[in-house]
């Protein structure tokens, strides 16, 4: 039986289709991507998030030489907002991108690993997280929730919990 999957998703061309508070906390993603530590790849991610309780958190990218040992910038906000705030759902994270060496002109979407960690914070808190994504410049991308990023996810349900 062939099934198919449909995935929503918004597309702006201009950041000023955005709310107020979207456009603010790109900026902060846009903020923290300035501060990554990218020497290797100088490919700058930032991330911002918008918790609940109205803080707002931020990540960027760490490398490091033995590169499987760096961090995104997503899984950087994530860990953080949950070590500062444990008990805080997050409400939107907004994820920015920009080269040293090349134009980043669209969306910079989260690599797997990243997928996995927000989607687990998604069902920690059983609330959707709204994901905005956009490059250096260009148009911008707006999910309604992580889960949208990797239908197919692994959760607590394939540990028999």
């Amino acid at each position: 039986m062939k099934k198919t999957i449909e995935i929503p998703y918004e597309e702006f061309s201009s950041l000023t289709e955005l709310s107020q508070q979207e456009q603010d906390l790109l900026a902060t993603a846009t903020e923290a991507a300035k501060n990554s530590y990218s020497p290797y790849s100088k490919f700058h991610v930032g991330a911002a998030l918008l918790l609940e309780n109205d803080e707002i958190i931020t990540g960027n990218n760490q490398e490091n030489a033995a590169y499987p040992t760096g961090l995104c910038a997503e899984r950087v906000a994530f860990f953080y907002s949950g070590a500062k705030f444990p008990n805080v759902p997050i409400k939107t994270v907004a994820i920015t991108a920009y080269s040293e060496e090349i134009s980043v002109n669209s969306p910079v979407p989260p690599c797997g690993d990243c997928r996995q960690a927000m989607i687990e914070y998604e069902e920690r808190y059983d609330k959707k997280i709204r994901v905005i994504m956009r490059g250096a410049s260009g148009k911008i991308i707006v999910f309604n929730q992580v889960s949208d990023l990797l239908p197919f996810h692994f959760d607590n349900s394939d540990l028999g919990m």
